[in-house]
Order: C-alpha cells, then sequence, then structure tokens
C-alpha cells in the first residue's frame, strides 16, 4: 500500500467535510476539526493513498505529554493497517518534538483499538467511568519514551 501521510490542511477538511459522519465514525465534527486545526497545541495528520483520505489521527501537546484526540480510519479500510501507520506517525511526531509519553482514552468495548495500543507497547494505567456518550468507561493507555 502507497500511503502518505502528511499534516491535515484545511483543504484536506474540506475534502472530507461531505463525508465525515458516514465514511468514517460519528465522533468529530467538522467545525470541531476546523477548531482543532487553528489550534497551535494541536496537530492532526491525514493517510492518504491516490487522492483519498483513508483516515486522519490528532494530537493535543502539554508540557511533557501528548495526549492523542482520535485516530480514524474510512469504515470500508480498516484493518489494512492504516491506523497503525497513523499511530507510529504519531509516536514519531512525540519523540521528535521530544515528548516524554503518549497518552489516549479508548472505550474499553473496543478491542481491535486496544489490540493495536497493546501492539504498540502503551499500558493501561487507569479507568474513565461513563466517558462516553453511551455511558461506557474509557481505558486510559500512556507509553513513556
Amino acid at each position: 500500500m502507497n500511503l502518505e501521510i502528511y499534516n491535515m490542511t484545511l483543504e484536506d477538511l474540506k475534502l472530507l467535510k461531505d463525508n465525515l459522519t458516514t465514511d468514517f465514525d460519528d465522533f468529530w465534527s467538522y467545525e470541531i476539526l476546523q477548531n482543532e486545526l487553528n489550534n497551535p497545541n494541536s496537530e492532526y495528520f491525514i493517510a492518504k493513498q491516490n487522492n483519498e483520505i483513508l483516515g486522519f489521527a490528532g494530537i493535543w501537546k502539554s508540557i511533557d505529554d501528548v495526549h492523542i484526540t482520535d485516530i480514524v480510519v474510512k469504515k470500508i479500510y480498516r484493518k489494512k493497517h492504516i491506523g497503525s501507520a497513523l499511530l507510529q506517525k504519531l509516536i514519531d511526531t512525540a519523540k521528535e518534538q521530544n515528548f516524554k509519553s503518549i497518552t489516549l482514552e479508548v472505550n474499553e468495548n473496543n478491542l481491535p483499538a486496544i489490540n493495536l495500543y497493546t501492539k504498540f507497547l502503551f499500558k493501561q494505567l487507569g479507568i474513565r467511568k461513563k466517558y462516553y456518550k453511551n455511558k461506557d468507561n474509557a481505558i486510559i493507555m500512556t507509553k513513556y519514551f
């Protein structure tokens, strides 16, 4: 797979606008992502192949930790290692910018994502009770560098 991963631009986001909630997960709206692109503490990446956006991922940067806000892959392209490539880009970015760790929350019922993070040596550090809209708990996972 000839996958390109690079920083998301407003033009990329505009390409996602019409199918953001249908082809991806109904998690973040266009307006929220637009605000994220304007946030100096956020950094977002696009995974693209043959001019088609297959996924995106973002981080928030704080003092010495990076927080993964989302890793989203187009529904028809899941289980093709795109999420892994995006996660590796987030880890590499955090290391290059000298952060000490990278943290995320994952739905306790999202076993594919939990397995992905475990494969990348993230450790489960805690639980956020009733974190999601549907009242599912979130597992807090962190990888230290």
